[in-house]
């Protein structure tokens, strides 16, 4: 008979005697779901020496129908006692959770070249000092530990221990031993020195001996019953392993208790499967089923068949887990030499390429900064449709080639519906739109740290020459104030750059503020290393527009739009009526449209006019300054956002504006009011002057109608003509004097 996975050697990791009645059951009902024998249940129970019962196992067999117990409940049960099932890298497809596994050999040692150390039994036998030395090293006073004496015999002459004890503490356990002149048997309960004893090196809670009875995971078990006792002895010293006490097993292998110091189970394995591969990679062939923090270990102390366990050394190696993992990880770094300028002086590296002309190379990285209503979003989907077409984006020629972009925050259907209205609202037809990812983790975003590897493996096949990241806030580890924090967390990207080949862009939010007086490199939430990580830093400040500039660009678009409008539809009236002045005037350029176009034609330009000027008053200006590291600083690029997208000005309109300065509201208040009283009088006349030249389109102008185009009440309509002396009121129609 086949099967998937070999339950029974799955068995191998199961302890019967760990097992509560039903998990005992549940190993029984699992093997016969599978086709196995109630003689393979039998074997496996046997090793509860305890508890074991002949023909128990075979009455029971013979219940179990229909259960719906499967051999996942073994499988998941050897899990949870160490057992990792071998994986084909080219067949498994990581999930979200799962981290890449680094390229390095952590290699520390040449196997082929080490010596032998010779293990020196004790001179004067002292089995009391032993294990109160063990106990000592391990635990503290308080801490329950877990022993076993005790053993049962298989049907082939092997000795197993049984479950032992667990609820004694090690103080109570020095105590007594001090106290028993001797008699290990009347403190610990007596041995069979055929078989030797056990102890479990991390404490228990005095409930049980399982992995959730574990209460601290201070150390994990390293050890190997297949190689030369010298060489293990030598191999481990070598490694600089934090081994709190090393104990010879009494017969063919040396128990290494190894500080882990994890701060829960999850840590515990990682930490454990990280020090497991360390020791292979460095010749110790290790025996894998130790891998649990509630695995039994030899006791020293004790005999075993005419041999003795006892500890060889205590506290060797480097003084705790982190200390032993950072000099593993220094010693296979993979920093490069030094190199001497001289063997490049005459035959200079090519540098990158751009990415985006005079402003970054591609392999570097790039931040965008600025407010929430800057639209930054929006800008960096402006960016990847740029890169995707090889067009310009904020007036700067971008490379052609394949972008992925992160989208951290909106939902899949929001950014797909934004990217078809950039492209839609840029004019551009989506020729390219394939050289476009978006990788939509909205709800699934994790650390960088850990976003890291993931996007790296999800990217190497692309041959993407750009990486977008939006928002950063999303995957931010640590303080963002704190410089080695945000340190450690731009490093991130650097790695990203760097194994993928391809540029990194992120942006990030202002700090609070009002940011005119800063300049762009502090303007950043949080630490300067945010500004000064990038290669080029691309920073969005708002300009403050003046009302008078608003009505500016609308009655500049008005008039634009009559203009056009009456040249392509009626060019002769255009060619004979209408002047360059006339142009430039809302007032006569409605007076001719009024003229050259029916009224059919006059609402439709009336109803384009309107979105167009409601399109001005929503829409915000930006100034973009930034700092470069491989170009010369560019001169600041003004631009207005009008959603969905930003265009650069062109008129030099927004040249002179300034961003919102550091002043206080008062001062800033009190500078728009420096008109003086006839300056705005004078300004009230124009504008109704103005207005009732456009009002004039519907041959009656009434104050209800020039109340609507100048956007005010009718009321203040009446004051200001009143004011202004030169027209009548009579039954709500204005005329001129």
């Amino acid at each position: 008979m086949e099967h998937k996975l070999d339950l029974i050697k799955l068995l191998e990791y199961i302890d019967p005697a760990m097992t509560d009645y039903q998990e005992w059951l549940n190993v029984g009902m699992a093997l016969k779901s599978e086709g196995y024998t109630a003689s393979d249940w039998d074997s496996w129970s046997k090793r509860d020496g305890a508890r074991y019962h002949p023909g128990e196992c075979f009455k029971k067999w013979n219940t179990f129908e229909g259960n719906g117990i499967t051999g996942a409940t073994i499988t998941q049960m050897a899990k949870d006692y160490g057992w990792e099932p071998a994986r084909k890298v080219e067949e498994y497809e990581l999930g979200w959770n799962d981290e890449i596994q680094g390229d390095n050999d952590y290699v520390v040692i040449d196997k082929n070249w080490i010596e032998r150390m010779e293990i020196q039994e004790p001179s004067h036998w002292n089995p009391i000092k032993e294990i109160t030395t063990y106990l000592e090293t391990l635990f503290e006073a308080s801490e329950n530990v877990g022993y076993v004496t005790s053993t049962w015999q298989t049907d082939d002459g092997k000795y197993l221990p049984t479950k032992g004890n667990y609820d004694r503490q090690a103080g109570e356990l020095i105590q007594q031993l001090n106290q028993s002149n001797g008699d290990i048997g009347a403190v610990l309960g007596d041995y069979n020195s055929e078989a030797g004893a056990w102890i479990r090196f991390n404490p228990l809670d005095g409930k049980g001996v399982k992995n959730e009875n574990v209460t601290d995971y201070k150390y994990a078990l390293v050890e190997s019953d297949s190689m030369d006792l010298e060489k293990q002895n030598a191999i481990l010293r070598e490694l600089e392993l934090p081994i709190a006490a090393l104990v010879y097993s009494g017969k063919k292998s040396i128990h290494a208790i190894v500080k882990v110091e994890a701060t829960n189970y999850e840590e515990y394995r990682k930490r454990v499967n990280y020090l497991y591969d360390v020791c292979k990679k460095n010749g110790l062939d290790i025996d894998n089923q130790n891998r649990n923090p509630s695995r039994l270990s030899r006791m020293p102390g004790f005999e075993r068949n005419g041999k003795k366990q006892f500890i060889i050394d205590t506290h060797i190696g480097k003084t705790s887990w982190l200390e032993w993992e950072d000099w593993i990880e220094d010693l296979n770094d993979d920093l490069p030499d030094p190199e001497s300028l001289t063997d490049f002086w005459d035959n200079m590296p090519d540098l990158a390429p751009p990415l985006i002309e005079g402003v970054l190379r591609q392999g570097h990285k790039m931040l965008m900064a600025g407010p929430s209503k800057a639209g930054k979003s929006f800008a960096l989907i402006g960016l990847s449709i740029a890169i995707a077409e090889g067009s310009k984006w904020i007036g700067w020629q971008c490379t052609q080639g394949k972008v992925l972009y992160v989208n951290l925050e909106l939902d899949r259907a929001s950014a797909l519906h934004r990217f078809k209205d950039v492209y839609s609202s840029l004019g551009l037809r989506p020729d390219n739109i394939a050289n476009v990812d978006i990788w939509n983790l909205r709800g699934k975003s994790v650390p960088m740290d850990k976003l890291a590897p993931k996007l790296i493996r999800r990217a190497q096949k692309k041959n993407y020459i750009a990486v977008i990241i939006d928002p950063i806030y999303k995957v931010l580890t640590g303080d963002e104030n704190s410089a080695d924090q945000m340190a450690h967390f731009t490093n991130q990207f650097d790695k990203v750059a760097t194994e993928l080949g391809s540029s990194v862009i992120y942006c990030h939010h202002h700090s609070k503020g009002t940011q005119g007086g800063k300049k762009s490199m502090d303007r950043a939430s949080g630490s300067g290393v945010f500004a000064r990580d990038p290669d080029a830093l691309i920073d969005l400040v708002e300009l403050d527009l003046t009302e008078d500039l608003i009505k500016q660009q609308e009655a500049s678009a008005v008039a634009s739009i009559y203009t056009k409008t009456i040249e392509k539809e009626n060019f002769d009236y255009f060619d004979e009526n209408v002047g360059l002045d006339d142009q430039q005037s809302v007032p006569q350029m409605t007076i001719h449209a009024k003229n050259a176009l029916d009224k059919a034609r006059l609402d439709q330009i009336n109803a384009e006019i309107d979105k167009v000027v409601e399109a001005i008053k929503n829409r915000s200006a930006w100034r973009v300054e930034g700092t470069l590291r491989e170009y010369p600083k560019f001169a600041p690029v003004n631009m207005w956002f009008q959603y969905p997208i930003h265009k650069v000005d062109d008129t030099g309109i927004l040249k002179d504006i300034q961003p919102e300065s550091e002043q206080p509201t008062w001062q800033k208040n009190s500078s728009k009011k420096k008109k003086t009283s006839k300056e705005r009088k004078q300004e009230q006349n124009e504008a109704i002057e103005s207005a009732f030249e456009a009002c004039t389109i519907d041959e009656v102008v009434t104050l209800e109608s020039i109340a609507e185009f100048m956007g005010v009440t009718d009321r203040t309509v009446r004051n200001r003509i009143k004011s202004h002396g030169g027209f009548n009121i009579e039954n709500g129609e204005v005329t001129k004097k």
